[in-house]
């Protein structure tokens, strides 16, 4: 499993996390679409911490940028 994300990629997707989890507790977003957007939230968690993501596997897509070696 290769890294495909870089630091802005992981920090974005941490922070949108973060807010729709405080949104789903907090009781702003309820019902069905609150649980799927957890989900989401907690997909995107997941993948922050472990740098790689599969749905940019099929389009080649890497924001970690280029080695300097």
């Amino acid at each position: 499993m290769t890294k495909n994300m870089g630091a802005l990629d992981r920090t974005i997707r941490t922070v949108i996390a973060v807010v729709v989890a405080w949104l789903y507790f907090s009781y702003r977003i309820t019902g069905t679409l609150g649980l799927v957007l957890l989900v989401v939230a907690a997909v995107f968690l997941l993948t922050s911490f472990v740098s790689f993501c599969p749905a940019y596997l099929p389009f080649r897509i890497s924001t970690r940028g280029k080695d300097p070696a």
